[in-house]
Order: C-alpha cells, then sequence, then structure tokens
C-alpha cells in the first residue's frame, strides 16, 4: 500500500507511524497521512491564487488610474470613475489606496524603485562627485520625460507625502537614494576628493534638496527635455560644491575693507575741508 501510493501520488510524502500504530493501525494510517499530504499541498496552492487574484486588481487599478488621471486630470478624474474603469468595487480600490494621492504612488512606486536600482548602479567610483551625481540623476529625468503630465502630479504631491498605504514604500526608495548619495560623499570625503568635514548625512540631504528643486523646475516646463535639464542640473551641482568662496589671492577681509573704506572716507572729507579753507583765503 504505501509504494502503491507513493507511485499514484508523487512527491514528499508524509508518514504518520506512531499515531497509526497506536490509535488506527495498518490501512488506515496510509490514507490519512495522504489526506495531510494533500492539505499542505492544497494551502499554497491557494494562497497563490488568492496573491494573483490580488497583483491582477492591483495592476488594473493602476492602469486605471494612469489612463484617467492623464486623460482628465488629476482634480477631475474621481475614485468612483477609476474603480469602474479598473472593473473593481470602489471598496475594492479603498483596499490599496486611501484616497488619490495614494493611488498615485500605486501608480509610481513600483516603477520609482526600478528606477533608483538602476541610478545607484550608474555613479562609477573615482569619478567626480559631479559626474557621480549626474549619473545618478539621469534616470530620473528619462524617466519623468517620458510622461511630463503624470511626472508633475507625482512631484507635486510628494511635497509632505508622509501618510497613507504607499507611504511607506515610497519613503523607502527615496531612503536609498538619499543613502545611496551619503555613500558617494563619504567615499569622497575618506579619497579627501571633497573638502567638507561636514556630516555626510547633513551633505547628501543637501544634494537631495537641490537635485529635487531642479527637477520640480525642469518639469514645470512646456516640453521638459532631460538633455537640458541634466546641464541645468550640472551648473547648480558645481555651484554648490564648489561654493560661492572668491580667489583666495584677491580676497580681504571685510573688516580691513571696512577700515580702508572709511580712512579713504576720512581723507576725502579732510582734503575737501582744505581746500575750501585754501580757496577762502584766496578769495
Amino acid at each position: 500500500m504505501n509504494a502503491s501510493l507513493r507511485r499514484q501520488y508523487p512527491g514528499t510524502f508524509i508518514p504518520l507511524p506512531e499515531l497509526g500504530t497506536q490509535v488506527l493501525g495498518g490501512r488506515s494510517i496510509m490514507f490519512i497521512a495522504y489526506g495531510v499530504q494533500m492539505a499542505m499541498e492544497l494551502v499554497p496552492n491557494e494562497l497563490g491564487l488568492r496573491e494573483q487574484n490580488k497583483l491582477e486588481k492591483s495592476q488594473r487599478i493602476r492602469a486605471a488610474a494612469r489612463e484617467l488621471f492623464s486623460k482628465h486630470g488629476y482634480e477631475s478624474a474621481t475614485l468612483r470613475q477609476i474603480a469602474k474603469r479598473a472593473h473593481v468595487g470602489l471598496g475594492t480600490v479603498f483596499n490599496y489606496a486611501q484616497d488619490k494621492r495614494d493611488l498615485v504612488f500605486l501608480i509610481f512606486n513600483e516603477e520609482l524603485a526600478a528606477v533608483t536600482d538602476q541610478a545607484l548602479g550608474a555613479a562609477q567610483p573615482r569619478r567626480s562627485l559631479v559626474d557621480q551625481l549626474i549619473a545618478i540623476y539621469k534616470p530620473h529625468y528619462e524617466y519623468f520625460s517620458r510622461n511630463p503630465d503624470l511626472s508633475r502630479i507625482l512631484l507635486k504631491e510628494l511635497t509632505f507625502y508622509s501618510e497613507g498605504k504607499q507611504a511607506a514604500t515610497f519613503q523607502e526608495i527615496r531612503e536609498r537614494l538619499i543613502s545611496g548619495i551619503e555613500k558617494l560623499v563619504r567615499t569622497g570625503q575618506q579619497e579627501r576628493r571633497i573638502r567638507s568635514k561636514e556630516e555626510a548625512r547633513i551633505v547628501a540631504r543637501h544634494i537631495f534638496f537641490v537635485c529635487s528643486g531642479a527637477i520640480r523646475w525642469w518639469i514645470a516646463s512646456l516640453r521638459p527635455d532631460p538633455n537640458e535639464g541634466l546641464t541645468e542640473l550640472r551648473r547648480l551641482l558645481e555651484l554648490q560644491i564648489n561654493g560661492l568662496d572668491p580667489d583666495p589671492g584677491t580676497y580681504r577681509k571685510p573688516g580691513k575693507r571696512d577700515i580702508s573704506s572709511q580712512q579713504d572716507g576720512a581723507r576725502i572729507r579732510h582734503n575737501g575741508s582744505g581746500d575750501s579753507s585754501v580757496r577762502a583765503q584766496r578769495s
């Protein structure tokens, strides 16, 4: 019986010899053992179907939201319209996003995660920090330029985005990006390619703020070109990294310049009064 069941139902067979011998005995034990095996196989399959169903619904909701936001605009499209277009109930939409803003990140989070992975792998070692940062942000500019209307919605709505079903995923993506920049800064400091002794985390956040602002400024243009955006970003980063310090050879401390100016003014006033007195005597 044992061999027959194994041939008929291949796979991992679970015998229960102690239970069978003591309680049921002989043939019955094999039937119960097979029943346990069936139960163990059905549970994963059932879970797999459930997860697949959830994934398909999520994909339909994302596609519907993307279509209606693009067609009608973020403000005009409603959750009810999106649910109808996705062929799901309104309550199902709320299982994935608590509001329209959350729905924006349901659309973008998966793609942003992939872009971030690509970006962090693009920075080459031993290059200048500016070159590394441009390599990181190039995939972002290219990605946002593919659908500027939807990108404007995302970049507008992510301000103060901290609550929602999709918020934790988005914040994890953003944290990975900032941590990647921080790693570049720390390496640059260790290799003495970066002069600043400021904490690498603070420098990375400063860079992130500049780049985020640059992307928002760029995407607001009528036809955002990624190459033009990256050219301007490079200028901003070079300004940020090189600073506004003048050439040390031509730099004079403010105190000395002020004293010199005061002395020049005093001489002018003195000469002026002397000239007046001389003119008075001559007259």
